[in-house]
């Protein structure tokens, strides 16, 4: 007879208020999800699933909210080095004058592994499972995120100018095929295909890395319409905003996500939803740099998959999905006039459910349902500002903060237990990110 037959799993979350995220909303107080090999075996109570299954661990949810886990869907992991180094000015500048001329001073396989790793230690304890990213050195990202014990999607950043990892284009798309070949099949880290930007990327380079991806069968993600200067000099260069543009090379569909999509046209929303491509919301990132904000409403409306991310530490400052979750339920509501904009359960789901269909993984993530993997979190409720409740998503969209999350599990494996994370040694970590930083502001932060 098999373990599942016996009831044998190995883990079972009993006791806590579990928030499933499916397709009925459904709430079960008093709730217990069953982990069997890295997947979710069984969602339902707590006296039905203790009756049923056999666990060899069990963790005591009693007082805490259980919930899928957060999905980061655009950072630029590594960018925590540069946390804080050129506030306050405009994306063009911060670019020019200071982020890229420290990353090409700065960014080697070293800085990334240890700057990802400094991502990863923040991110789980926010509660974040996966992150899709997009830098250099993406086999050091992977490498990182394995040892953390927390999801990515890697996306080597492919740009026409000579990059820290690739002196032509050519040797960018290589390398992007040697981590598609390197890393299938790992249960973690899955590759995808990240030409930086219209503006950055050239038409040859755009259709080729699309290519790529579809051989691959991989995500093809892109910076688009990210600020009002990128879409005017992309009509007096092109003839058609970034999206028309990116139509047109023919790479718009159902596997291309664009990264923040801020200043799009009604004819590029309705383009979008027509190809069934998705959009990365980053509203805190867009919010300092004064990109603007992303139409949500209308995207949803019109159908367009969304999901959110937080960009890279050095235009946020930090990695906190709790704070892209409130602050686009509020920035929506604010721009609109429309209280009912961005209501909590919608902000809720574009950071799970949302964020899985995204990055095409909706048949794997976003929701605790049966044959799922096993990701989800702990959220401790007996804490002064989540208490009395009244609503859940209310909570989780406006009252809940990374520093109540307790307990985080990726794949079946407890990375986090009561605030504690078990993968990382962060003294070690912080002594070498520190390290690593120390003569990167004086070089290129601001004077």
């Amino acid at each position: 007879m098999s373990d599942r037959q016996q009831g044998v799993v190995d883990l079972l979350v009993t006791g806590g208020l579990v928030v499933t995220m499916d397709d009925e909303w459904t709430l079960i107080e008093d709730g217990a999800v069953a982990v069997h090999n890295g997947a979710i075996e069984a969602v339902g109570s707590s006296s039905d699933l203790g009756r049923a299954y056999q666990p060899a661990e069990t963790i005591d949810a009693t007082g805490h909210t259980v919930m899928p886990g957060l999905l980061n869907c655009h950072t630029h992991a590594p960018m925590t080095l540069f946390r804080g180094l050129a506030d306050d000015l405009p994306l063009e500048t911060w670019l020019h004058q200071h982020i890229w001329p420290a990353e090409a001073w700065a960014v080697k396989p070293e800085m990334v592994y240890w700057g990802t790793l400094l991502a990863a230690a923040e991110m789980i304890r926010g509660g974040t499972t996966l992150f899709s990213d997009m830098y250099f050195f993406e086999d050091d990202i992977g490498r990182a995120a394995k040892h953390a014990g927390i999801r990515a999607v890697l996306g080597e950043a492919l740009v026409d100018l000579p990059s820290p990892n690739s002196k032509t284009p050519s040797e960018g798309l290589a390398y992007t095929e040697g981590l598609l070949k390197r890393w299938a099949g790992d249960p973690l880290v899955r590759v995808s295909v990240q030409p930086h930007a219209p503006y950055s990327a050239s038409a040859e380079l755009l259709a080729r890395s699309k290519e790529l991806a579809d051989r691959y069968g991989a995500i093809y993600l892109t910076h688009a319409a990210e600020t009002a200067v990128e879409v005017s000099e992309s009509r007096a260069r092109n003839g058609r905003t970034p999206a028309a543009y990116l139509d047109d090379l023919g790479v718009l569909d159902r596997n291309t996500v664009l990264a923040h999509g801020v200043h799009l046209t009604d004819e590029d929303i309705a383009l979008l939803a027509e190809k069934g491509t998705g959009i990365v919301h980053c509203p805190q990132s867009n919010l300092k740099l004064a990109s603007g904000a992303a139409r949500l409403p209308e995207l949803l409306a019109a159908g367009v998959g969304m999901g959110l991310g937080t960009d890279g530490v050095a235009s946020n400052n930090d990695l906190d999905m709790w704070g892209e979750i409130s602050s686009a339920a509020m920035l929506h509501k604010l721009i609109s006039g429309d209280p009912t904009a961005a209501d909590a359960r919608t902000v809720v789901w574009l950071a799970t459910r949302g964020g899985a269909e995204v990055m095409g993984l909706g048949d794997e993530l976003g929701s605790l349902e049966a044959g799922k993997r096993a990701d989800m979190l702990l959220i401790d409720l007996d804490q002064p500002h989540l208490v009395p409740l009244c609503d859940i998503y209310s909570h989780l969209a406006y009252a809940v903060n990374k520093a109540d999350v307790a307990t985080v599990i990726i794949e079946g494996r407890v990375v986090m237990r009561d605030r504690r994370l078990l993968t990382v040694d962060e003294q070690e970590l912080f002594a070498r990110a520190r390290e690593m930083a120390v003569e990167i502001g004086p070089r290129f932060g601001r004077r």
